[in-house]
């Protein structure tokens, strides 16, 4: 009589879900700068065509990992208050960026045409509707509001990648008058207080103020 054999374990069955989730550790782990497609299929213990598979390409697979680092952003239990609202959006946004090592990196370094980038996106210009800017103000707003984000970000993840070293010893040599003047604020990090001050700036009180452009370039 013959023994029976042991079934033989399966892999759990791989999809493109599977392999951003296995990106998104790897960024964690190591960094954007180690980020790559075999690492990705060492990780999964596939071969590195199977990453590829679902991928195509490496700038595909970055831009399904900004997608789902976006995705990360809840959109319920926001304020009433459109201007509240686009104020809790942008913090959530900056959130999700800081949850991944590298975030802002993957993020900014893609144009992430992809449902939860997109979702965000509508989330947030439908509040500045809402609020009654025009269709281009609106537009432009949401970009300042996303730029400033992920600028700021990127500037905190590399501070910290850098040990917290953050000076302008180079500045203070040169002829900078004005900056010498004021570098003890440009060495400030309180990134958390410069991201809300520049969000404040750019919605500071936006339907009446004469120096931004309205639709067709014109200024009211």
């Amino acid at each position: 009589m013959t023994k029976k054999q042991a079934p033989v374990a399966r892999r759990p069955r791989l999809d493109p879900d599977a392999v951003v989730r296995a990106a998104l550790d790897l960024l964690d782990e190591k960094g954007a700068d180690a980020l790559s497609l075999r690492g990705i299929a060492e990780r999964l213990g596939v071969r590195m065509n199977t990453v590829l598979w679902h991928a195509k390409t490496k700038a595909r697979l970055l831009e399904l990992m900004a997608d789902a680092i976006v995705g990360e952003i809840p959109l319920t239990g926001l304020p009433e208050p459109w201007e509240e609202r686009v104020r809790e959006l942008a913090r959530r946004y900056r959130r999700a960026l800081l949850a991944h090592r590298d975030g802002s990196v993957v993020v900014a370094g893609t144009y992430a045409a992809e449902p939860a980038t997109l979702r965000f996106a509508d989330t947030v210009v439908a509040a500045l509707l809402v609020g009654g800017l025009d269709e281009r103000r609106a537009t432009w707003v949401f970009w300042s509001i996303q730029y400033l984000a992920l600028g700021l970000t990127q500037e905190e993840q590399a501070m910290t990648a850098q040990g917290g070293e953050h000076t302008l010893a180079g500045v203070l040599d040169g002829d900078y008058p004005a900056l010498r003047r004021v570098a003890p604020h440009l060495e400030e990090t309180a990134f958390d207080e410069r991201f809300e001050f520049g969000v404040a700036q750019i919605l500071r009180p936006l339907p009446d103020r004469p120096d931004v452009p309205c639709a067709g370039g014109t200024r009211n």
